[in-house]
């Protein structure tokens, strides 16, 4: 929703949406070309606008029009100013007589009939408005002996005159300026100064190079489920379904990238449609497919499709319809899947056998996660409930979830003391933040977004507590750092991609490169095409590693244990990786003193006469110059007369 705010004396029309960074500033004028348009980012969503009166304005610094900006946790001041050359001036033709603040009639008189039509206008030059009227100075009396300070007093409020109506004059309104400083980034800068900041504030996201992109991707299923991320991807190759008759899915492998070839390419031929896709954590080779009441694993050959596959090599029979799929984060061959009969179902990939079924939902189920160590699954429901389940023992806490009914995701965060659930309020699309002990006390904190119809697909790096959030059909990708305390959402900068695109899927933090201080590296599905986008945090002293961005990384692409050991009640945790290069040296490292750039102060103090200048400056010309004794290099050639030269 756009809010307007309407300048009558400058047309300045002044549009900002609920949930954008942006104010747009468009001048309206009766002639071509009509709307003239500026652009101004913010740092933070706006909640709400107003625009300040304009005899509130700084005309000395050509002040134009200010706008308050409300967010979630403060109020920003932004200016508009006309930039002109006498700063400390008047100037007439940006400012005409405004509308003052004594009313043309009264509620009365307009009762009766009245129509007078305007209200009386007021100079803004600060010469000529009215000065505020002196306030009386108050009279001490003295009190006759015996009578107290109760029974009579020395206001001057007591008396008739001072009972009167306060002074409406435009000056009392004129006040208002003292509440703001007088340069209004100043006090942008004070109000950020005082919110909590984000490491990776300032993080930037942009696609690579051209050759990574695979292109020429035709007949992309578009129409995947809400439950179902659009497509995956590991180190390995990229798994997309189209939209063939058969339910096909083509597999790309990433070492390969270019333009696709016009012709069929060879596809997984998976008989219906594709509800829900997952490679195996723990082998590239091994795509989950959920689909019509079953779950085919697939076994992609070594090197990619070379042939159409029809075969899947295990099927599990499930009663209706699938949600999603989910491997679990550190056991092997163990696969939990969601359906249309509203249960959750625990699969032991080993035995190709159901072990466990889950029970309790009571609609449809938007999304599940595992907990970091494994031994919890949590799910978000459309009943408006979000449970955690200990699968191997079966138990269901519930706590209330989000509103809305369209869609929602859930991930572990912050060590996996909380859950972050991306869903939909009665309009917008929010963000709800759960402690994982206590969901019935409802979230500890929440943050508004914007309104769009598609679910926030949530990624999570567990290094960096970065949580980066797209929909299908986006173009922007929001990031936040989630902290375990107040205000737990630290916005940062956001990423936009120049078209809508169809998913965003992430890849190992060893993809990342740690000399650009990249912390995540994503595919994104348009299309036609996929293109890597690297998250980037802005470093000033790149050749050295980055230990604060890179602390030592889990190896997920390893088991910790086996289906049989952990159904058995085992539990594990995975092993650590440092991503520092041998040739890098750590940012922690000595930093080399500053070279000193300037003269010591015993040269600016000693006075030089115009002979010792002149003499300096003759003495630079002739050191340029070089020597005039010095033999020409023309003179060492040979074959050469005297004479010629």
């Amino acid at each position: 929703m756009l809010v307007p705010l309407f300048d009558d004396d400058t047309g300045l029309l002044l549009l900002a949406g609920i949930g954008d960074t942006a104010v747009d500033c468009f001048e309206v004028s009766a002639a071509e070309p009509f709307l003239t348009q500026s652009h101004c980012l913010t740092d933070a969503s706006t909640r709400g606008t107003a625009m300040v009166p304009k005899l509130a304005l700084d005309v000395i610094s050509c002040e134009v029009v200010r706008v308050l900006q409300l967010t979630d946790s403060c109020i920003v001041p932004i200016s508009y100013q006309v930039p002109r050359k006498s700063g400390q001036e008047f100037h007439d033709d940006l400012y005409p007589d405004t509308v003052g603040t004594t009313p043309a009639m009264s509620a009365e008189e307009w009762w009766k009939g009245g129509n007078k039509q305007k209200v009386d206008k007021v100079s803004l030059h600060p010469d000529k408005r009215p000065k505020p009227a002196a306030k009386p100075t108050p009279v001490k009396k003295e009190l006759p002996r015996g009578e107290s300070k109760e029974s009579t007093s020395s206001s001057p409020l007591s008396t008739p005159s001072s009972t009167a109506a306060p002074s409406r004059s435009p000056s009392s309104t004129s006040g208002l300026s003292s509440g703001f400083l007088p340069s209004p980034s100043q006090s942008v800068k004070a109000i950020q100064s005082m919110l909590p900041t984000s490491k990776f504030r300032h993080i930037q996201g942009a696609v690579m190079h051209r050759d990574k992109h695979i292109t020429n991707i035709r007949n992309l299923n578009l129409t995947t489920p809400g439950e179902c991320d659009g497509f995956c991807v590991n180190r390995q190759r990229v798994a997309v379904p189209l939209a063939i008759a058969g339910g096909q899915i083509a597999v790309f492998e990433r070492s390969g990238p270019g333009r696709q070839p016009d012709t069929a390419l060879p596809t997984i031929q998976n008989s219906v449609n594709v509800a829900d896709l997952s490679w195996d954590p723990f082998d590239t080779h091994r795509l989950a497919v959920g689909d019509d009441a079953k779950i085919r694993m697939w076994q992609v050959p070594e090197g990619g499709l070379k042939e159409t596959l029809t075969e899947p090599k295990l099927v599990l029979q499930h009663t209706e319809k699938i949600y999603s799929i989910k491997f679990h984060p550190l056991a092997s061959g163990v696969l939990v899947s969601s359906s249309y009969d509203l249960t959750v179902r625990l699969w032991n990939l080993e035995s190709g056998e159901q072990v466990k079924i889950l029970t309790g939902h009571q609609d449809q189920v938007f999304g599940m996660a595992w907990s970091p160590d494994g031994k919890l699954l949590a799910t978000v429901c459309k009943d408006g409930k979000v449970r955690i389940y200990d699968p191997r023992k079966s138990t269901a806490p519930e706590g209330p979830g989000p509103e809305g009914h369209r869609g929602a995701r859930v991930v572990w965060v912050c060590d996996g003391k909380y859950l972050l659930v991306s869903g939909f309020d009665r309009s917008e699309r929010v963000l709800y933040l759960f402690s994982a002990d206590s969901l019935s006390s409802g979230p500890v904190a929440n943050a508004a977004l914007n309104v769009s119809p598609s679910t926030l697909i949530p990624f999570y790096d567990p290094d960096t507590s970065v949580v980066i959030l797209t929909g299908k059909g986006d173009t922007r990708v929001y990031i936040y750092e989630l902290v375990p305390e107040d205000p737990y959402f630290i916005e940062c900068s956001s990423f936009n991609s120049p078209e809508p695109h169809k998913g965003l899927a992430f890849l190992p933090k060893t993809e990342c490169n740690v000399r650009d201080v990249e912390i995540a590296v994503g595919l994104m599905l348009t299309k036609t095409t996929i293109e890597p986008v690297a998250f980037r945090v802005p470093r000033v002293k790149k050749e050295f590693f980055q230990d604060d961005m890179y602390p030592d990384t889990a190896v997920w692409w390893e088991p910790a244990l086996t289906a049989s050991a952990w159904l058995s009640g085992s539990n594990g945790q995975h092993k650590k990786l440092g991503l520092k290069p041998k040739d890098m040296t750590p940012s922690e490292a000595p930093k080399e003193a500053p070279v000193r750039k300037y003269l010591p102060s015993s040269v600016y103090l000693e006075e030089k006469t115009d002979e010792q200048k002149k003499e300096e400056l003759l003495s630079a010309m002739v050191a340029k110059l070089g020597n005039m004794d010095d033999p020409l290099p023309q003179e060492s050639f040979e074959g050469v007369d005297d004479e010629e030269w």
